[in-house]
């Protein structure tokens, strides 16, 4: 059977993709990002359909009329699955796959097929594993259908193509599986990711007393390629949606000895699916608990202000919307729109342009951050007696201790501190602090 898999020459999937549109006004190419998903995806985009909608169908999403409307697109370009750009209840998927008699998948399957298709960690594969089952999860009735009839829903996917889109990740075990075992097997991953979680925290509790800076922005940014350009990392790097599901981290040179961590983590996306977001709270924490985050920001992107307001958005859904922040405008050698960069330039008067591929800004960026740096610790000498373990002990956790002194019942301690800590220091009764620089 293996060696059939092997052998056998996979077709890809022919999609139509549906943006139903609710508000008025828009001039865009409501489309675009969902063909680019759908490309990521391994599927060839024959036909795209807009339409716009006053209220939304409780069966069926959009109306009968433009259901078999679909039909017949599907039927002329031979389609075998329907992507839309919104997210469908269960019974809306039903009721549109008896119509159209083809697949229907929507935005959070495509997003969680993609991240499906990209772990390589087992991490990462138990992140998207357990966000695939809680999104299906609800979608169950009494138990899942066989592998074979979720590739061909509605009899629509051709011959040539196994699994197909959305039937990637946990389905490929091939198992009839009812609610309550995929419940036992959630509670299986998040046992495991917990035990993951704790881990991180304990080596990012390891790194206390060094300056910690976490790249984020939405998908494809470009945040691997400064992490590569600003640490010499030698990460690969690939032009395609998703490439990073793991948290990479390397040493900073800022220069005059200066060092910092940089991390790179998982990439954004417009309404990214909140089982995702939650499966990946280890990912994440890197970002919670940066000193500096850099917003990196693809401002050749028609679409860039909306990205940063979408990275915004998963910011403060997981806890980092008051952290320090620093936006980076990367891509500045290939803009095209005239006054496009100014205008963002206007929004966010202290973002730092570059050009990670040229290294075009790289340097002022260098220096942008070694400042924030500086301004972030505090040079300290801490006078205490030796009985007070409170205070050694807090030092020692949230600090860079650069030497120590014993005289007569008392320590001295040289410490690199953060601004923020100085106050929780001076409640524990210290004898004397005095700030270097």
């Amino acid at each position: 059977m293996e060696k059939m898999r092997k052998t056998l020459r996979v077709r890809k999937e022919r999609a139509i993709l549906v943006a139903a549109i609710q508000h008025s006004g828009s001039d865009g190419d409501d489309l675009a990002e969902l063909t680019a998903l759908a490309e990521s995806a391994g599927a060839i985009v024959v036909d795209r359909f807009q339409q716009k909608i006053r209220t939304i169908n409780p069966a069926k999403y959009i109306g009968k009329g433009k259901a078999e409307q679909l039909r017949e697109r599907v039927k002329r370009f031979k389609a075998d699955v329907v992507i839309f750009d919104n997210d469908l209840l269960p019974r809306q998927i039903r009721e549109l796959e008896e119509i159209i008699q083809v697949k229907v998948l929507d935005r959070s399957e495509l997003i969680l097929d993609i991240f499906a298709t990209r772990a390589k960690t087992r991490q990462a594969k138990l992140q998207v594993e357990l966000a695939q089952l809680e999104y299906t999860y609800p979608r169950l009735t009494k138990m899942w259908s066989h592998l074979d009839s979720l590739a061909g829903a509605g009899g629509g996917t051709a011959a040539g193509t196994v699994g197909g889109i959305g039937t990637r990740g946990p389905g490929e075990q091939q198992l009839e599986i009812d609610r309550r075992l995929v419940s036992k097997r959630i509670t299986e991953l998040k046992r495991e990711l917990t035990n993951i979680d704790k881990r991180r925290v304990r080596e990012i509790n390891g790194r206390k007393g060094l300056f910690k800076i976490c790249l984020v922005g939405y998908t494809n940014a470009g945040k691997s390629t400064i992490l590569n350009a600003l640490t010499n990392a030698g990460v690969f790097v690939e032009d395609r949606l998703f490439a990073t599901l793991d948290t990479r981290t390397r040493k900073w040179n800022l220069g005059r000895g200066a060092e910092v961590l940089l991390s790179d983590t998982v990439g954004f996306v417009k309404n990214l699916p909140h089982q995702l977001v939650a499966s990946f709270k280890a990912t994440l924490e890197e970002a919670v608990n940066a000193d500096l985050l850099l917003h990196i920001v693809d401002v050749a992107n028609p679409d860039a202000l909306q990205q940063i307001e979408s990275v915004n958005k998963v910011l403060e859904e997981i806890g980092c919307g008051e952290r320090p922040t620093l936006e980076v405008f990367n891509k500045v050698d290939i803009i095209t729109k005239v006054g496009e960069l100014e205008m963002l330039q206007t929004l966010f008067p202290d973002a730092v342009c570059v050009s990670a591929k040229t290294g075009l800004g790289l340097e002022r960026l260098n220096d942008v951050v070694s400042a924030k740096y500086k301004g972030a610790e505090l040079l300290l000498r801490v006078a205490s007696s030796q009985s007070n373990g409170k205070v050694q002990s807090f030092l020692r956790a949230h600090g860079q201790i650069i030497k120590e002194q014993y005289l007569d019942g008392s320590v001295l301690i040289d410490v690199r501190l953060g601004r923020n800590q100085l106050a929780g220091l001076k409640r524990l009764g210290a004898e004397k602090i005095d700030i270097v620089s």
